[in-house]
């Protein structure tokens, strides 16, 4: 009788793991979305182009560089409802954020600008992206995997006492572009680097 109780409650203990361990695995890796980032320095006249109709963050002198970003990705069969994606522009060297950063999308509905906890759960698991930290910049929201293609652009400034933001002036190759999948319970799935 104990015996049977034992292998009872193992089976359950067991079962609860295995379903926590199956809800909680990504439906999707990242090399089903095949993503890929181009990132540039451009001037103003391109930015505006770039954000038409929407608008471009302005430069205020020739110190600022305006940085123009487009990442696509292919929808992935096994889509899930209510997950998103955040696309993350930052210093490779230290992790810095842009302050402000605009975007629009073939679904400019499905997008938004600002910043929430997931970029910190990721910085946990994935070192490459900086230090977990009190954020001051932003980052992009997606919320639906049909809005790809997306083009974002951010002015850097001069770096001046305040905030730890990015700012200029900078190499390109010192920025990256990130791409975080995230469950619609909130829980960071992966993220991958993709420039």
């Amino acid at each position: 009788m104990r015996f049977s109780l034992v292998v009872v409650l193992l089976v359950a203990v067991g079962g609860v793991a295995g379903w926590q361990w199956w809800q909680a695995r990504p439906p999707y890796g990242p090399e089903e979305l095949g993503a890929r980032a181009t990132l540039e320095f451009v001037d103003q006249e391109t930015a505006d182009a770039a954000l038409a109709p929407g608008t471009a963050i302005y430069a205020h002198d020739s110190a600022d560089q305006i940085v123009l970003g487009r990442v696509t990705w292919n929808r992935p069969a096994k889509a899930q409802n209510g997950s998103s994606l955040r696309i993350v522009l930052l210093d490779r060297r230290d992790g810095r954020l842009p302050g402000l950063i605009t975007a629009t999308s073939s679904r400019p509905d499905k997008i938004s600008v600002g910043m929430d906890g997931v970029l910190n759960t990721a910085r946990e698991r994935d070192p490459w992206l900086g230090e977990p930290r009190q954020s001051n910049g932003s980052d992009i929201y997606v919320s639906s995997l049909d809005a790809s293609p997306v083009t974002f652009q951010t002015v850097l400034r001069q770096k001046h006492p305040g905030p730890d933001l990015l700012y200029a002036p900078i190499a390109l190759e010192n920025l990256t572009v990130a791409l975080i999948h995230v469950a619609p319970d909130g829980q960071v799935h992966w993220a991958q680097r993709l420039r």
